[in-house]
């Protein structure tokens, strides 16, 4: 379009005359006043205006003779905008490249001289807390104690006795029975309010198992010692909360007809309800089961060994935190143990959460692991691969089944979300490191033994 400077104008390099001046170096807290002179900003804007200046069209000029002068008047100010914002965030990060300072957070920058007109230099505060640095740590010398379960044959047979029972058929009582809890009534039913049936109200052959609690409050404890053959009114009120706001709160009527009564009956533990579970016969069913014990042990031990090894790092490390860090963490875990006392309290539209010092010593502990766990990760260059990334994120989309595509697609538009996934593999992996380097030796303790030092974990 003539008249129309092209959209994208090339990028500069930094000038040498940007002076860097340190007005705050107090523990990890960094601040500096930078100059980018007047001169320097001005060679950058020729410098793009003549680059452009081929391209450019305007009335009463060809192709790419529009004067110096009058592109200076007509997209000066403009480019000037975008040498000033280039010319800043390269100050920072030359700043960054000669100094070596990581910043904890992200860094404050303001332009101090508010007044600026073209022609002034720019004059801007940079500030920031600096990462610590941090010291090399030998894990040789740090005790580990695995703790290992074998699964006992009375847990296999529990296993298999819950599997059973979850199988479970039910047989028709025999003669005029009544139904007791835990039996299943097949039902016929149509339910009304204030005289009048409402969608969704009615059903035939419903098989209702009496105590599932599947139907609305105080349904099924009203069926409990019928029998079959025999019609029941059922009187119960709809929950305050209930989905449907036409029905919600409102007293109900239920005419029901049992047609049968039913009673449990579990599986027989045999090669059939092998099958069921798709193992071959009742020994291979055995044998998974015994593997999936043996990873749930494997895995509650692992957690008990994690909490050691992570109590010993802290014990070898001292060095100085980013105050910014400790306090977005103390916040973040007050906010956490708020919400856990307060359940019924989903969003975030209530007061303010005060931290304790309670929260300030875990925070510390938390930054302080973290930033060690980080540095070493570096330094034994942990990556976390695509692959592993994609097995998280699959196993954090089946909790949302039918959503798993849309939840996959917020995930990859979605940076933060990506840390949050990514993080927790890389610490596991340090921590692996940290298993193979450390002396770890193995103790063989009971089911019991092992639940009780993974609920001491919730009690630290």
């Amino acid at each position: 379009m003539a008249g129309v400077l092209p959209a994208r104008t090339p990028r500069i390099s930094m000038g040498n005359n940007m002076q860097v001046t340190e007005t705050l170096n107090e523990g990890l807290k960094r601040a500096y006043a930078i100059t980018i002179t007047a001169a320097e900003l001005n060679e950058k804007v020729n410098a793009k205006l003549v680059e452009a200046q081929p391209e450019v069209e305007m009335k009463g000029f060809r192709k790419g003779k529009v004067p110096m002068a009058m592109l200076k008047k007509q997209f000066g100010p403009r480019v000037m905008g975008e040498v000033m914002q280039e010319s800043v965030d390269g100050a920072m990060n030359k700043h960054f490249e000669d100094s070596g300072d990581r910043p904890a957070m992200q860094p404050d920058v303001q332009m101090t001289n508010e007044d600026w007109k073209d022609g002034d230099d720019v004059e801007v505060a940079l500030s920031y807390e600096a990462l610590p640095e941090i010291p090399e740590v030998d894990v040789s010398g740090v005790a580990l104690e695995k703790l290992v379960v074998k699964p006992e044959e009375a847990a296999v047979t529990d296993a298999l006795t819950s599997l059973a029972e979850n199988a479970k058929d039910f047989e028709a009582r025999e003669g005029d029975a009544v139904a007791e809890d835990g039996d299943q009534v097949v039902i016929d039913f149509v339910g009304s309010v204030d005289g009048e049936e409402f969608e969704g109200g009615a059903g035939e052959d419903y098989p209702l198992v009496l105590g599932s609690n599947s139907f609305i409050p105080g349904f099924e404890e009203q069926l409990v010692g019928t029998k079959a053959g025999e019609a029941k009114d059922v009187n119960v009120s709809f929950p305050e909360e209930y989905g449907a706001e036409h029905l919600a709160g409102k007293e109900a009527l239920f005419k029901c007809t049992i047609k049968e009564v039913k009673a449990p009956k579990a599986a027989e533990i045999d090669d059939e309800l092998a099958k069921k579970f798709g193992a071959e016969d009742l020994e291979g069913l055995k044998g998974q089961i015994t593997e999936r014990l043996e990873a749930e042990y494997a895995g509650a031990a692992r957690q008990v060994m994690k909490r050691a090894a992570l109590d010993a790092l802290d014990g070898l490390v001292s060095f100085d935190l980013p105050p910014s860090l400790v306090e977005a963490e103390a916040k973040q875990i007050a906010h956490q143990l708020w919400h856990e006392e307060n359940p019924e309290v989903e969003g975030h539209d209530h007061p303010e959460i005060e931290t304790t010092d309670e929260h300030t010593t875990l925070a510390e502990r938390r930054v302080r692991l973290g930033l060690l766990l980080a540095e070493m990760g570096q330094k034994a260059e942990v990556e976390v691969t695509d692959a592993e990334m994609t097995q998280a994120i699959m196993a954090q989309a089946r909790q949302y089944p039918g959503q798993e595509r849309q939840f996959f697609e917020f995930i990859q538009q979605n940076a933060q979300m990506q840390q949050q996934l990514r993080a927790p593999l890389f610490e596991d992996k340090v921590i692996d490191l940290v298993f193979e380097k450390a002396a770890v030796t193995e103790k063989e303790v009971s089911k019991d033994d092992l639940e009780k030092a993974v609920e001491a974990l919730d009690d630290e």
